[in-house]
């Protein structure tokens, strides 16, 4: 399989597992709060991945471990805390769409701060997906109106982050393979995901109910699945592709999650079907072939 093939069916599969975390973090959050659903999603992955990649941090060089540093604070930490928040108080369909700004960013800020090139078909793609967006959130405030929507400002922050996230693995670690990138990120997390699950007294007052251990075997699922294996086969992505078109699989991702949405109660409307199409042409367009 070549790169061209590779690249399209890890964005594929990564918009299916990525649609679907939004709904597991939905059903964790029913026994967990925010900022140990956050914590616990860091600590569980840095297990898992010590336990598979372990013998790829040897590859990491002396000058890579800043570059992973950045990396793990914007691509990890701080938006895994402001999406389960964001998760706890609005529809998971909705914050999966708000989303999509992350492929802005990414051309934004790869051109200003990384000084990566961009065609003009890109620019109108990312153009043409943010309209699908922005009719998909204005259809649902217009739903949901007792939501709070200032929560959206968090998933612009953390869209910001993946931005930078995707332009650094590119252009700094572009020289490192994806499994040791990922494996670096989480080893840096563990302590501090740590401490900051003790702030929350999970360790003496975390109660073993149904409903409690329910949380933990979704997050359980979100940590290994949706952020172990499905970002060290987002960096492979990276380093195959380009950052904007690896960062096009958060236009995929509000379609798996708004399916996953629906099927929980939550609702959809014709126009955020259309809108939803809309997406998908600006993200055939910002990947067209010359």
């Amino acid at each position: 399989m070549n790169n061209q093939q590779q690249k399209w069916l890890y964005l594929i599969i990564l918009s299916l597992v990525w649609g679907s975390s939004f709904i597991l973090m939905k059903k964790a959050l029913i026994g967990l709060t925010p900022i140990q659903v956050g914590a616990l999603r860091m600590i569980i992955t840095a297990i898992f991945l010590l336990i598979v990649g372990f013998n790829s941090i040897k590859r990491i060089q002396k000058k890579h471990w800043i570059y992973i540093l950045y990396t793990a604070l914007l691509g990890t930490f701080f938006p895994s805390f402001m999406f389960a928040y964001v998760v706890k108080g609005l529809d998971s369909s909705i914050a999966s769409i708000l989303n999509s700004f992350t492929p802005f960013n990414t051309l934004i800020f790869g051109a200003i701060v990384f000084g990566f090139a961009f065609k003009k078909k890109q620019v109108i793609g990312v153009l043409v997906g943010l309209v699908g967006t922005i009719l998909l959130i204005l259809k649902g405030a217009d739903l949901n109106p007792d939501q709070n929507y200032w929560l959206a400002s968090l998933i612009l922050l953390a869209s910001v982050g993946y931005a930078f996230n995707v332009n650094i693995v590119k252009k700094h670690l572009s020289d490192l393979d994806a499994l040791a990138i990922t494996t670096g990120n989480f080893i840096l997390l563990l302590v501090p995901a740590l401490i900051v699950l003790g702030f929350t007294d999970f360790y003496t007052a975390f109660e073993y109910t149904e409903t409690n251990i329910e949380s933990l075997v979704y997050i359980t699922i979100l940590s290994i699945v949706g952020t172990g294996i499905a970002k060290t086969m987002f960096n492979k992505m990276v380093h195959i592709s380009s950052p904007v078109f690896a960062s096009s699989v958060t236009y995929l991702i509000p379609i798996v999650a708004v399916f996953w949405g629906i099927l929980d109660g939550e609702k959809l409307s014709y126009i955020q079907l259309i809108a939803g199409l809309v997406i998908l042409f600006g993200v055939y367009l910002v990947n067209k072939a010359k």
